[in-house]
């Protein structure tokens, strides 16, 4: 299945969708990922991957826009939710240079981010290494993806 959107809904207690992220999720104050949750996983779901995105960052790289705050896989397919600050999964490489979660920290100035968090439902659980990229781990499980869908939080530096 090509990458489209699914009928799965993605929520947190943190924030709702297209509203503000409470600053404790922010890269310069506790950076601490927000707790997630999802329901109506496609029929066959076996595992899961969650992915931060930022596309309002200024950044143009490898073919490849904006900035990866999270990527996190290997999550079994029978959860449906994420604790604040998690320690579930496998973490990929973020654009912080680092892995795991780095929350959002747009530059000075520069307005309000978008920051999408995906959740990728997959047709098997996944085994993969730790430190995948972004564009890493998509390649892995664009054969398996059943369905995805995103919770959009905003972030403005204060």
């Amino acid at each position: 299945m090509a990458f489209a959107l699914s009928s799965m809904l993605v929520t947190s207690s943190a924030f709702a969708n297209h509203q503000a992220i409470p600053d404790k999720h922010a890269a310069d104050h506790d950076d601490v990922s927000p707790a997630l949750a999802w329901q109506g996983a496609p029929e066959g779901t076996q595992g899961f991957a969650v992915v931060c995105h930022d596309p309002d960052a200024p950044l143009v790289k490898e073919g490849t826009y904006g900035f990866v705050h999270w990527v996190l896989y290997n999550l079994p397919g029978d959860i449906s939710s994420l604790e604040e600050n998690t320690a579930l999964g496998t973490v990929g490489a973020n654009d912080f240079g680092n892995q795991g979660y780095g929350g959002p920290m747009p530059p000075e100035g520069h307005g309000t981010h978008h920051y999408y968090f995906w959740v990728l439902a997959l047709d098997h659980q996944t085994a993969l290494p730790e430190g995948l990229t972004l564009d890493e781990l998509l390649r892995e499980v664009e054969p398996n993806l059943l369905g995805m869908n995103r919770l959009i939080g905003t972030y403005q530096r204060h």
